[in-house]
C-alpha cells in the first residue's frame, strides 16, 4: 500500500509541476513583464516576479528562502514516509511537493518566481501557490478528520 501511495504522490507532484511551468511559460510568452490584461470581474493576468515567499514577504532573502523551503520539504517527506499508509495523505503531499518544486524551478532558472493571477485586493500568485494552499488544507483535513471517516476511505 505504501508503494502505491508513493507512486500517487509522485504523479500528483509531477502533474502540479507540469501545469505550473506550462502556465508560467504561456504567461511569459503572451504578457510582457510588468504587463497586465483584464480577464473577468476584476481578475487580471499579470506578469510579475516575486523574489520573496507568500504575499511577497522576505523579498530578496534568497538563501534564507532556500533553507526554509528545503527544511519544509524534508519535513514533509519525513512525515509522508511515516504516514504513507494513511488514506489520501498522498494527495496533499503531492500537491505541496509539486507546488514547492514548481516555484523552486523558477528561483533556480530566473532568480524569482513568476506570479500571474491577480485578484482585487490580493497579491499576485500562480498555480504552484494554489497547489500549496490547497495542499495545506487537504493535509489538515486528512490528518484531523474523525477516525471513522478515515476508516471508511481505506
Amino acid at each position: 500500500m505504501a508503494g502505491r501511495a508513493w507512486a500517487r504522490m509522485i504523479a500528483v507532484a509531477i502533474g502540479v509541476i507540469a501545469l505550473d511551468q506550462v502556465t508560467k511559460a504561456l504567461v511569459n510568452a503572451s504578457i510582457d513583464r510588468g504587463g497586465s490584461e483584464e480577464v473577468v470581474l476584476g481578475m487580471r493576468l499579470v506578469n510579475v516576479r516575486n523574489t520573496g515567499v507568500a504575499f511577497s514577504s522576505l523579498q530578496g532573502a534568497g538563501p534564507v528562502i532556500g533553507i526554509i523551503v528545503a527544511a519544509a520539504l524534508i519535513g514533509l517527506l519525513w512525515y509522508f514516509t511515516r504516514h504513507a499508509d494513511k488514506p489520501l495523505v498522498w494527495l496533499p503531499t503531492g500537491m505541496l511537493l509539486g507546488g514547492a518544486l514548481g516555484n523552486v524551478i523558477d528561483r533556480l532558472r530566473d532568480g524569482a518566481v513568476t506570479d500571474f493571477i491577480k485578484l482585487p485586493g490580493w497579491p499576485a500568485f500562480n498555480v504552484a501557490d494554489i497547489a500549496i494552499t490547497f495542499g495545506v488544507l487537504v493535509l489538515l483535513y486528512v490528518t484531523e478528520r474523525p477516525r471513522h471517516a478515515a476508516a471508511s476511505d481505506a
